[in-house]
């Protein structure tokens, strides 16, 4: 099985991710949105929810897919530090820009 890390490396398997991140859509529309074929977007939607990353439920005839948002966690935890690195870097860019826009010195 699959890391999420290595679901995830694939492009067209995030932009699966990112449009049902808006709402859940069945097949056809996926195969529509990503131009892919219908057999080519149903092995990336295995792998995704092999991974459980989606789930699918039947409707009639048609298959809808919806995000499962929990096993990004892992991604989320992972991220974590380099969230916090990015955050202090925005604080002191946010500091210096305050300074400039009161006419202050520079910081040294």
């Amino acid at each position: 099985m699959l890391s999420t890390f290595d679901v995830l490396a694939e492009p067209t398997r995030r932009r699966i991710l990112d449009l049902l991140l808006e709402r859940p859509r069945p097949v056809g529309e996926l195969v529509e949105r990503l131009g892919l074929t219908q057999p080519g977007t149903s092995k990336h939607l295995r792998v995704l929810r092999e991974a459980g990353l989606v789930q699918v439920r039947q409707d009639a005839q048609r298959r809808w897919y919806e995000l499962r948002p929990e096993p990004l966690t892992e991604i989320d935890q992972w991220l974590a530090p380099y969230r916090r690195l990015w955050s202090g870097s925005l604080d002191r860019l946010e500091q210096h820009l305050d300074r400039e826009a009161r006419g202050g010195p520079p910081e040294r």
